[in-house]
């Protein structure tokens, strides 16, 4: 899909595509942080119309749920195109020896050769978690690896 960037010089960045159904989309993100995502009229390319407005916290709101699905999508996506590559997910039990420690402390990547791709916490996500990520209880880890590998990471963060 074709994003077009438009400088708004005082205003801020316009963004607009065309989506599936052929409406023209744009958001505006003002300088100030808040956005507004507007439409075109079809028979007047120059007008557009309000949908609706977000505060900076309500549009990282929407990013985090469009965003999770799709970082989950792109995996799976991925492990397809890769044979012998599977995406799992791992919740970290509240009895974990883990929650409350570092990711690194875990060394579950090295031990089985699978990867910690992102973190799913509450509504947030936490894509590529350095070492230093603390896991808390409840996180939902995203791993990348064979079967086993990802069965190796389970049997780690549970055990």
């Amino acid at each position: 899909m074709d994003v077009n960037e438009v400088l708004l010089p005082g205003v801020g960045l316009r963004y607009e595509f065309t989506n599936a159904d052929g409406d023209r989309i744009g958001i505006i993100a003002r300088r100030e942080g808040n956005f507004e995502v507007i439409s075109y009229a079809a028979d007047d390319p120059d007008e557009a119309q309000p949908l609706f407005r977000l505060t900076t916290a309500e549009a990282d709101t929407v990013a985090e749920i469009l965003g999770a699905p799709r970082i989950a999508e792109r995996f799976a996506d991925l492990t397809k195109e890769v044979p012998g590559l599977s995406a799992g997910q791992v919740v970290v039990p509240a009895e974990s020896a883990h929650a409350g420690a570092p990711l690194g402390h875990t060394r579950a990547r090295t031990r089985t050769g699978a990867s910690v791709v992102a973190i799913v916490r509450g509504e947030d996500v936490i894509a590529s978690p350095s070492p230093d990520e603390v896991l808390r209880a409840g996180d939902v880890l995203v791993v990348i690896g064979t079967h086993d590998g990802i069965n190796g990471m389970r049997r780690i963060i549970e055990g």
